[in-house]
Order: C-alpha cells, then sequence, then structure tokens
C-alpha cells in the first residue's frame, strides 16, 4: 500500500520554512494538520481553591506563550496587579520576547535560554533568594519540577490550564494512510472521538517516549517511532518509512 495522504495531530506550521512542507513536496504526499487537543483555562474559583497566592511570588517560569496567556488571564480575573518588580524567567528567547504582549520588556528583569532547562536553572541559581510560581497545565512532564526541587529552588505549581480533546467528528468518514501523534493527549482525543476505531492497514506515528508507551497502552500498533538513532525528527522518521514502503529511491 504506498503512502498518499498522513494527518499530523497538531495545529497547522504558521512558518513556510516548516520540514513538513518541504517533506510533501520531496515524497509527493498529501499533509493535513488538525490539532486533536485544545487549552482551556481553569476559572478563577478553580484557581483560588488552590490557595496558591500569586503575589506571594517574586519571579515565574515559563515554559511557553500558553503558560504566559494564562498566567495573565487569570491575574485579570483575580484582578491581580503583578508588581513591577516581578522577574520572568523563560524557556527560549522567542518566549520572552512574546512578553512584550503583557509588560514592558526590561533586561534586568527577564532572563531567558535557548537550551534545555538546565540551562535555565543555572541562570535561577543566580536568584536563589527568589521564590518562584511555576504556571503548568493539570497534565504536565514532572522533569522540570524534579529538577527544580534538586535544585532547592522554592517555587510552588500554578495549575492554570488544561489539554481536552478537540471534536473530530468531521473526521469521521476521512481516510488517511498515517496519523501522526506528539503527546499521549493525542491519542486519549483519538478514542474519545472514535471509541469503535479500527487501525486495520493506518499506520501509526509517534514522537517521544510517552507518546510511544501511549499508542501501546491503548492496545494499538505503533509503525513508526521517533526520534530514533537514524532519525532524529518525526519527517525524517517519516521519510524513512514511505521511501521503504513506497520503494522510492
Amino acid at each position: 500500500m504506498k503512502i498518499k495522504r498522513i494527518l499530523v495531530s497538531q495545529p497547522e506550521p504558521t512558518s513556510v520554512k516548516s520540514p513538513y512542507h518541504e517533506f510533501a513536496e520531496r515524497n509527493n504526499v498529501k499533509v493535513d494538520f488538525r490539532s486533536f487537543t485544545e487549552v482551556e483555562g481553569v476559572s478563577a474559583k478553580e484557581y483560588r481553591q488552590t490557595r496558591v497566592s500569586i503575589l506571594d511570588h517574586t519571579a515565574v517560569i515559563f515554559t511557553g506563550r500558553t503558560a504566559i496567556d494564562h498566567f495573565f488571564r487569570i491575574c485579570a480575573d483575580l484582578r491581580i496587579v503583578v508588581p513591577e518588580t516581578m522577574k520572568y524567567f523563560c524557556m527560549s528567547e522567542a518566549t520572552a520576547f512574546y512578553l512584550q504582549k503583557y509588560i514592558v520588556y526590561r533586561k534586568r528583569k527577564i532572563f531567558y535560554s535557548d537550551g534545555p532547562f538546565s540551562d535555565l536553572l543555572e541562570i535561577m541559581k543566580k536568584h536563589l533568594d527568589e521564590t518562584y510560581l511555576l504556571p503548568l497545565s493539570h497534565v504536565h512532564n514532572q522533569d522540570i519540577p524534579q529538577l527544580l526541587d534538586e535544585a532547592k529552588v522554592k517555587y510552588s505549581k500554578a495549575i492554570l490550564y488544561r489539554t481536552v480533546s478537540s471534536d473530530l467528528s468531521d473526521l469521521k468518514n476521512v481516510n488517511y494512510d498515517i496519523l501522526v501523534f506528539y503527546s499521549p493527549s493525542g491519542i486519549k482525543s483519538l478514542l474519545q472521538n472514535f471509541p469503535d476505531f479500527q487501525q486495520n492497514d493506518i499506520k501509526i506515528a509517534s514522537f517521544g517516549a510517552s507518546t510511544a508507551e501511549a499508542v501501546k497502552e491503548a492496545g494499538l500498533r505503533l509503525d513508526i517511532q521517533a526520534p530514533n538513532p537514524e532519525a532524529p525528527s518525526m519527517t525524517m522518521a517519516l521519510e524513512q518509512y514511505i521511501k521503504k514502503v513506497n520503494k522510492v529511491k
């Protein structure tokens, strides 16, 4: 069976430089994008029940734009005026610059690292007098909290948003040769939308160990896994698979 249509369970990339665009042209396949999940903010009432006071903290750790949006949303909902002295530690320069949507960008209170979180942690270790707030989703990776604990950083988790399944009913009669997943929540959404899903000849590709585990736990067959020694990216793993199946030299 030749691979002709692929569905990636993420929003369509806004950049024309997305590796998927070149990949589709190079392999003569159609690639569609559709987010299988949506982000939903917790209400002010829900947040109050956590008893985590934002104003008890002197710094905020941002892992991405979603965390920034929901931090300032909950502050507005709770009528909290964020003090000028608040410091911000961001996982990337792009995330740091995104703060300009909400505050005046001042270098002395905004810090970032473009490497892994451990790089940002080295910067934070120079500011151990701060009390940090860590905005998170209700389901989150434990790696960052674990690193903060090991470094003896004073911090509180703030659950500000949750990931929920999108309505995929319009895909019921649409057929794809490969479904691509980047998170366990995408697998969960597939099965919630289509509880009688039969994989049959559909190939499933996953990125990351936790996503691969979710595929197997759901009783599905995992056909393509990335990263792997030969393919550090999903598009490379897909391309290798397609060349083998479609016998493209």
